[in-house]
């Protein structure tokens, strides 16, 4: 009896054994992943992971949401909420953190250590990938944001260098004007506003960037430094021409390569545009570090990512490893960021191959020097730094104070500070 009760138990297990592996065999790899990638260039590389994916054998579908990040966080908890938490969201720096303390991520860590992502990730991300030391974030990329692009027509023709510092941009722009041309080709929205603070606050005094915009500290804020900045931003918000409102930037960007412009700050995303649009760099524009007094290699970063949430779908299961392993991959990471203009989160990719631009190389590079120098700062205007709600009360100042003349500094600085406490 006790010989039949055995062969029982082992059938019963190798059944279960098989139906297990039956399972595995038949899951169909799958994903929607939810972005706010709807249009232009950032439209176009998703698509390519979409394609990959989908040759690796997966079920590829996406739901896009146009706008704000908020945009994409609303329908987020919406989803999370209803008991319908996606497979996979592009979220970045802060949120990434929000999301795993409530214990709804997936957990990489398996994948991870098979793939080795420890040893290739750069080190400035591991720890935002891994808030609380598990893999819960594949990183896509790293964006600097702290691009100059100048107009190479318009500097030729005035015999003008591209500037190194505030004080000489400033002079450089006062020269443009009194040529009869437009210095700062910009365009009105509150985070473009933002990204042009970002590396203004950054070039005229890195210390006060930490302080005030990854660690939302007030007092900083209402320091002399920033107000200093603001008065930056004011002589900058008169070097723009009155046609920045309902211009976008990719407007702005246009206007700088045909050398409608002379300067145009904006991230490495713009390097993609241009080679969409048939621009080409060191010909129509050049592609430089924006301005900082302390001299040395400055890198605002941003980075795009994937989170990974919990499924009880089998097939769900099977394509968050499969979007995973296709993210790290050196293949995605090339194709990707070629599209998308920024540079690989992995640090053994050589972008001298496979159709990287010079200012991309140049990112890479000077990445490298930044992180050397002790230089290198998460950008607050790109949600890499401070929660959501301070930093949408920072731009909602800031792009104010470009739009009414009328704020002094000091109350833009103050206002600052203010706009935060309320959120605290």
């Amino acid at each position: 009896m006790e010989k039949t009760r055995q062969k029982l138990r082992t059938a019963a297990i190798a059944a279960l054994a098989f139906s297990t592996s039956a399972l595995a065999l038949h899951a169909q790899p799958k994903t929607n992943m939810m972005h706010q990638w709807a249009q232009g260039s950032e439209a176009a590389a998703i698509a390519k992971l979409g394609e990959m994916f989908e040759a690796a054998g997966g079920k590829w579908e996406q739901t896009a949401i146009s706008g704000h990040t908020s945009n994409t966080l609303a329908k987020l908890r919406s989803d999370v909420v209803a008991g319908n938490a996606p497979a996979a969201v592009q979220l970045k720096g802060p949120e990434i953190t929000e999301w795993n303390q409530t214990g709804q991520t997936a957990n990489l860590d398996d994948l991870a250590t098979a793939e080795g992502w420890d040893a290739v990730v750069a080190p400035e991300l591991i720890s935002v990938m891994k808030p609380t030391g598990h893999w819960v974030a594949a990183p896509m990329n790293i964006h600097r944001v702290n691009w100059l692009y100048s107009s190479k027509k318009i500097l030729d023709e005035l015999g003008l260098a591209v500037p190194g510092t505030w004080d000489e941009f400033n002079a450089a722009c006062d020269k443009i004007v009194a040529a009869g041309k437009i210095c700062i080709a910009h365009g009105a929205a509150d985070w473009a506003d933002t990204t042009t603070f970002d590396s203004v606050v950054y070039g005229m005094d890195i210390d006060l960037y930490r302080k005030a915009f990854q660690e939302a500290d007030t007092e900083a804020m209402r320091s002399q430094g920033m107000i200093d900045a603001f008065a930056q931003l004011r002589k900058m918000v008169g070097y723009m021409d009155s046609g920045i409102n309902g211009r976008s930037w990719e407007q702005s960007m246009a206007m700088t390569m045909d050398g409608d412009a002379a300067f145009f700050l904006m991230g490495d995303w713009t390097v993609a545009s241009a080679n969409l649009a048939g621009y080409n760099e060191d010909v129509d524009y050049l592609c430089s570090q924006t301005p900082v007094n302390w001299g040395g290699n400055g890198y605002i970063l941003n980075a795009d990512s994937v989170v990974f949430f919990k499924q009880k779908d089998p097939d769900y299961i099977e394509g968050q490893q499969l979007l995973a392993k296709t993210i790290m991959s050196p293949e995605f990471q090339v194709t990707f960021n070629v599209a998308k203009g920024s540079i690989p989160s992995r640090t053994d990719v050589d972008l001298s191959t496979g159709g990287f631009t010079q200012c991309q190389q140049k990112s890479q590079s000077d990445l490298k020097a930044s992180v050397a120098e002790g230089t290198l700062v998460r950008s607050m205007a790109h949600n890499m730094t401070v929660l959501q709600k301070y930093r949408g009360a920072m731009m909602e100042v800031i792009t104010e104070f470009v739009a009414d003349t009328s704020i002094t500094p000091e109350q833009g600085a103050n206002q600052l500070a203010d706009a935060v406490e309320a959120q605290q």
